[in-house]
Formats: structure tokens, C-alpha cells, sequence
């Protein structure tokens, strides 16, 4: 049968920070880190919202130890302000999933920063909320991150010239790149791990073709993907694995005994669109050491944050 969340170890006295867990598979790897006994932050934007997953959260499991805190990925000002809470709570974190992301937007819009909007979302901002949660992750002992990627990530290359898509921005493209950066961030932040010695896990995992409001809404791409898109969801949605299951790589990424840093996991059935959580491919250009390295120091000029 595979890996299911019966098999999430005890998660109790873990502290989980999860982007994004207002909804979809946010939310799904929230609700089952609670039920195994984490200490979970809900990270999001909106207040409403966040509200409502926690009414929800709590009506499943009376029991669990979660709060909401205001988090906007886009805004490095509001990535410093999350990370400044948590810094004077002084409490170490074990577990941190970078799940949060906008997809296919039809136009390029760019941040209060002056960043467009998916690079910033997706990763720039993830790199920026790691590098300041550090010393809290290096203080929980044994901590993972993990960030989720995309089966968007091996359809595309990563310009390094061009990460803010100025040149040319295509929807679908433009994501894809930002899940391939965060694939890399995975790999790279395992490899300095070892190097520094900083004791932490760094995975990537990826939820196959999943049926979440980000796909269901999207992708907006224009052009041929765009026209394809439109005339086959209608019947691809359906067979897709809804939020629950399809977070299942994110947990055992998260969780899992088997899981070990520098992993990339996804589902383990046709083409990695559905099945239980095993093995993931990992794109050519994701192996490329050098690539990686240049994505890292110009993410810490651009976020104005350093990994110590």
C-alpha cells in the first residue's frame, strides 16, 4: 500500500512552521503534523482565512496546539517581522515546509519590493525566512526544511540573467522556474549544511498533479500551453488526487525516518502524478553545483539576508 500518514512518527514536542497552510496542501500538511502531536504555526497572509483553518484544524483535533501568524512572502518587511516574533519567542524549530506560492499569473506583476511577484513569492522570500529561522532551526536539533517543488520544475531551465523574467515573462515558465530555484535552495542548503555543520536536513518534495485551488484557477499561461490547459482540465481535475493525499510527499519529507537530507520526493506512480510518496527525479539542471551556488549569493544580495 506505501507510506501513508499512519506511519508519521509521534511528532510530539516538535515545533512545525508551514507557509501557506491557510489552504490546500498547506493547510492538509498542517492538519495531519497537528494530529501526530506537532506544535503547529499556520503561516498566511490573510487573517480570515487563517481564522477559519484554525476553527477547522481544531474541530478535527480538539486537542492540538496550533496558532495563526501573519505571514506575507512577497514583503521581506513582513518575512523580518514573522521571523522577529519567533527569534524573541526563542523557542528552536525542528520543522519548516516552504509551501507557499502563486502560479501562472497572466500578467507580471512585481512586489513592494520592486520583485516579481512569483520569484518573490515562491522563493525569494522563502530563502529570506530560512536565513533569518537559522539559529532557531539549528536550535531545535536535528531539524528539516522543505521546500516544495513542482513537476513544473523539470519542464523548465533557470535563467540566472533573467530571474525577475524582465526580458520575457510567460506565465507557466516563469513558475516553473521559481519551483526549479526552490529545488535548488533544497540541494544547496544540504550541501553547506554538511560544509558548515549547521545539523539541519535540507529536503524538496513535489505532489504530483494535485487538485487544489492553485490548479484548479491556473495556470494562466497564454499561447499554446495556455489553449491546452483550457481544454483539458476539465477532464484531467477529476483524476487528480485531492490536498490530502497529494501532500503525503511533503509529510514524508517532513516526517519520515526514510527521508534524508538532500531527497527529493513526490508521488511514485505514472510519471510521479499520483501514487504513495516515493523517490522524486531530479532535473539535470537542479544537479548543477555551479548554477546553485551563483542562485544562493545573489539570493542573499537581493533578500539582504546571510545564512550564519
Amino acid at each position: 500500500m506505501g507510506w501513508s500518514k499512519v506511519d508519521i512518527p509521534s511528532q510530539r514536542g516538535r515545533l512545525a512552521i508551514v507557509t501557506g497552510a491557510t489552504g490546500g496542501l498547506g493547510y492538509e500538511t498542517a492538519l495531519a503534523l497537528a494530529a501526530a502531536g506537532a506544535e503547529v504555526v499556520l503561516a498566511g497572509r490573510n487573517e480570515t482565512r487563517g481564522a477559519n483553518a484554525l476553527e477547522r484544524l481544531r474541530a478535527a483535533h480538539p486537542d492540538a496546539t496550533v496558532r495563526f501568524e501573519q505571514l506575507d512572502l512577497a514583503s521581506l518587511a513582513s518575512v523580518a517581522d514573522f521571523a522577529d516574533k519567533l527569534l524573541a519567542a526563542g523557542r528552536g524549530i525542528d520543522l519548516l515546509v516552504n509551501n507557499a506560492g502563486v502560479m501562472a499569473l497572466p500578467q507580471r506583476r512585481e512586489t513592494i519590493d520592486g520583485f516579481e511577484l512569483h520569484f518573490a513569492t515562491n522563493y525569494l522570500g522563502h530563502f529570506a525566512l530560512t536565513a533569518r529561522l537559522l539559529p532557531l532551526l539549528r536550535r531545535g536539533g536535528a531539524a528539516r526544511i522543505v521546500n516544495v517543488s513542482s513537476l513544473a520544475a523539470t519542464l523548465e531551465s533557470i535563467d540566472l540573467a533573467d530571474l525577475q523574467s524582465q526580458r520575457s515573462y510567460v506565465p507557466f515558465r516563469t513558475y516553473g522556474m521559481t519551483k526549479l530555484t526552490m529545488l535548488m535552495f533544497a540541494l544547496e542548503f544540504q550541501r553547506r549544511s554538511e560544509i558548515v555543520g549547521w545539523g539541519i536536513q535540507g529536503l524538496a518534495a513535489h505532489p504530483g498533479f494535485a487538485r487544489t485551488d492553485i490548479i484548479s484557477n491556473g495556470p494562466a499561461s497564454s499561447g499554446l500551453r495556455g489553449a491546452l490547459w483550457r481544454m483539458s482540465k476539465s477532464f484531467l481535475l477529476p483524476m487528480s488526487p485531492p490536498a490530502g493525499p497529494a501532500a503525503l510527499p511533503i509529510l514524508f519529507a517532513a516526517t519520515s525516518p526514510d527521508a534524508r537530507g538532500g531527497g527529493y520526493y513526490g508521488p511514485s506512480w505514472i510519471l510521479e502524478i499520483i501514487g504513495p510518496p516515493g523517490a522524486a527525479k531530479l532535473p539535470k539542471r537542479a544537479l548543477d553545483h555551479t548554477a546553485a551556488s551563483h542562485l544562493w549569493e545573489t539570493s542573499e544580495r537581493l533578500a539582504g539576508v546571510r545564512f550564519t
